[in-house]
């Protein structure tokens, strides 16, 4: 009876609980005074995307003089499953004063300004087209591109490394598997059923790029053991940093100041002499 119902309208059934698309863009960083560029450009498979370029502080700062001597890195962003991109300004602002990075954010097709509908596949191209883009800039040292993947957006991330190897990936707040939420959410073994995968957990093993993954341990959506599992299946060089008292939403704020002090120290640790990034001394192992 179940794979009746489920085949009857499984993939409205499934975007049902992955996907919450928001249309309007109700804000943008500068009303917290970030500079930014918004930007348009293609998918792997030509869909219209809209995303914003947010340039690192030194950058934004040296005006038509050029860039600083050294190129800032570039965090590509891969937001999670719900809102838009307007949804993440706050922290958009508050990544762009506490790490030296330029930050681009996007919409997957269905959010925002995007054009067309969400689907597993659809967002691996959405991701493809992204890097594409910021490659194609020339304020972008396509040497020093961090992949940063959110929720949902950690399987997307993933995918992306896969292809195409970044100088380092960040991970927070990731779901093993689209399958492993849906037994979580609704008690029952649904993955068989299921066509929409978003397989972080076999894939993760592969990814050889050095890795954070960050994870709330009051995390009421995505549950903490997921992260840790992911963790234990990667390869090194790589480390799991414990978000003190935060949940799925609220990581950046309940987080504070050591928990932006663990993205920069990864960051910098990607370019400082080449070498992998060590441990932290605010990791925070459970």
């Amino acid at each position: 009876m179940l794979a009746l119902i489920l085949g009857g309208c499984g993939t409205r059934f499934e975007h049902s609980f992955i996907y919450f698309p928001s249309r309007e863009i109700f804000l943008t960083p500068d009303a917290f005074g970030v500079p930014f560029e918004e930007v348009r450009f293609p998918s792997a498979d030509g869909v219209s995307l809209h995303g914003w370029f947010v340039p690192a502080r030194e950058a934004a700062n040296t005006g038509p003089g050029g860039p600083p001597s050294t190129p800032a890195p570039t965090l590509v962003w891969f937001h999670g499953n719900g809102g838009n991109l307007s949804h993440r300004v706050e922290n958009i602002a508050l990544l762009q004063a506490k790490i030296r990075a330029n930050i681009f954010i996007f919409d997957y097709r269905g959010y925002g300004l995007s054009q067309g509908s969400p689907s597993e596949e659809g967002t691996y191209r959405d991701a493809e087209g992204a890097i594409r883009y910021v490659l194609s800039r020339n304020d972008v040292d396509d040497r020093r591109v961090v992949l940063f993947g959110r929720s949902i957006g950690g399987p997307i991330a993933i995918e992306e490394a896969l292809r195409r190897s970044p100088a380092g990936l960040i991970l927070e707040s990731p779901f093993t598997s689209v399958a492993a939420m849906a037994q979580k959410l609704f008690l029952i073994p649904l993955g068989r059923f299921l066509k929409t995968k978003y397989d972080a957990l076999s894939k993760i093993g592969r990814i050889r790029v050095p890795l954070l993954i960050l994870h709330g341990d009051r995390d009421e959506i995505v549950p903490f053991g997921m992260g840790k599992t992911l963790f234990e299946a990667a390869r090194a060089p790589k480390d799991f940093y414990v978000i003190r008292g935060a949940g799925h939403n609220d990581t950046y704020i309940a987080g504070g100041d050591p928990y932006f002090l663990r993205l920069r120290s990864f960051v910098e640790e990607l370019f400082r002499d080449g070498g992998k990034p060590p441990p932290s001394p605010t990791s925070d192992e459970p």
